[in-house]
């Protein structure tokens, strides 16, 4: 095993920055949507209880993960703090799994390099349903709530 099993949801909330004067885009799939949901959840909640506004939390849905980044960059034209990306791909049978893992982690870096705004990477990609729900919300913690976290101290950077 590469890294023992350890997750930063819940972990030094006292060292996050004070939201209360933050906005934030979201970009959510809708694929595999009962993982998704949950990491948009603890995304949205852990926004909040670092002060951020409902009213500057602003979420938008693209179909599958692979069009979270044509997502993302249409956001980076408006005035966010830092966007989130929020998906879930679960290995199959075909190599499709690696195509969509690699192009949304080339586009989200290229957004980084390529915009002030941060573009927080919170896709998961795992290699079975039993994974992707320890890590929404389950023994691994909530990647939602814990790209929130990495939002807010980007957007202070």
């Amino acid at each position: 095993m590469a890294t023992l099993p350890h997750h930063l949801s819940g972990e030094g909330f006292e060292q996050v920055p004070d939201a209360s004067n933050m906005c934030f885009g979201i970009v959510v799939s809708e694929w595999n949507k009962d993982i998704t949901s949950s990491l948009l959840e603890g995304c949205v909640d852990t926004l909040k209880l670092h002060g951020t506004l409902p009213e500057n939390i602003h979420v938008k849905s693209v179909p599958g993960s692979f069009e979270l980044v044509y997502g993302a960059s249409q956001l980076t034209h408006k005035d966010y703090d830092a966007i989130i990306i929020l998906g879930c791909v679960i290995r199959g049978e075909t190599p499709h799994f690696d195509y969509i893992c690699q192009g949304v982690t080339y586009g989200i870096a290229q957004l980084n390099l390529s915009n002030p705004i941060p573009v927080v990477y919170g896709l998961l990609t795992c290699d079975t349903l039993e994974q992707a729900r320890a890590r929404s919300g389950g023994s691994y913690g909530n990647k939602g709530s814990e790209s929130a976290v990495v939002a807010i101290k980007m957007a202070k950077y």
